[in-house]
């Protein structure tokens, strides 16, 4: 890669990489700007990009953004971003972008699956007949419905208000918890997420993760939730007290949970493996063709706003 910085002549613009470009950003950008990776980039280079272009979730600490003095945007792929230091940029008066809608329908669409899953146990039943415990032993046990059941919300955003208007087709009662009502919501606001998790049979968690929302899925929320409430996280592992988590589906405090995401990603708690109650799969529910066709655009699109002075198109608030 290049690693001297854009002269007057240069047609591309320069944009820094906090690790390697996706293949597929790669082939659709290639033409457009000049990538240069922020690990190799010379003191030249560094001293003069303004943008910062973070694919997936890798760090960006605060000692990455000191190399940059004139970095003005920090663009990320992801919809969460915490994963970037954005107090720093908030000091520096740096702009921030993520992913803004682009994986929301298909994160919904997840998350109603795991719901699906956890509470009809899909993944034990295929499991039983793959084991040919069927002819063996007859049949699974029953499980519970999915229609009907009282849903909570954490996070009432682009993914939050899919999975609400998905799981209010199957006719369940849906109210949310977020920092603020929203005003155009027809679903129940709850202020307390305690109280939520009291009057909820299952619980989704679809919010950022910041220093107010880490673990707070504890175990007093759990044991709130019941003994025949399913937590399911499509957000961040650091949502949820994952400790707790594992003690609580080992005690029976709650019924059973659909993962999506982890602490200490790709880490899983092996005790959750042989549990048959619990759906466990690798952060894929955000990614799907479609939804990194979805990304892409996005990220263009900041980029070219950026570039161009004219307003971002998904910008954080910080």
């Amino acid at each position: 890669m290049e690693t001297t910085p854009q002269s007057p002549a240069d047609e591309k613009p320069l944009v820094l990489l906090s690790q390697p470009l996706f293949p597929e950003f790669a082939a659709a950008l290639a033409g457009r700007y000049r990538f240069v990776l922020a690990a190799d980039a010379d003191a030249a280079a560094a001293a003069v990009a303004r943008v910062l272009l973070v694919p997936g979730l890798a760090p960006v600490t605060a000692e990455h953004l000191a190399r940059l003095p004139a970095l003005e945007l920090v663009a990320g792929t992801s919809v969460g971003v915490d994963h970037v230091d954005l107090d720093n940029c908030r000091s520096r008066g740096l702009s921030v972008t993520n992913a803004g809608p682009a994986f929301a329908v298909d994160s919904a669409d997840y998350a109603v699956g795991l719901v699906v899953a956890v509470l009809r146990r899909v993944a034990a039943a295929d499991a039983y007949v793959r084991r040919g415990r069927w002819a063996a032993d007859g049949d699974y046990p029953l499980a519970t419905k999915v229609s009907g059941k009282r849903v909570g919300i954490v996070g009432l955003g682009n993914i939050g208000s899919r999975v609400a208007r998905r799981l209010a087709a199957f006719g369940c009662a849906v109210s949310y918890h977020s920092r603020s009502p929203k005003p155009s919501s027809p679903y129940t606001f709850v202020p307390a997420l305690l109280d939520l998790a009291a009057g909820s049979d299952v619980l989704v968690l679809s919010c950022a993760l910041t220093d107010e929302t880490k673990h707070m899925v504890n175990r007093t929320v759990m044991e709130a939730l019941g003994k025949d409430g399913v937590l399911i996280n499509v957000g961040r592992g650091g949502l949820v007290d994952e400790p707790e988590l594992v003690r609580c589906l080992r005690d029976g405090a709650i019924g059973g949970a659909g993962l999506d995401v982890y602490a200490n990603e790709p880490a899983v708690p092996p005790e959750l493996f042989g549990m048959d109650n619990v759906v466990l799969s690798d952060h894929r529910a955000v990614i799907t063709p479609e939804s990194i066709r979805g990304v892409l655009e996005v990220v263009t699109a900041n980029l070219d706003a950026f570039f161009s002075g004219r307003p971002l198109v998904s910008p954080v608030q910080l």
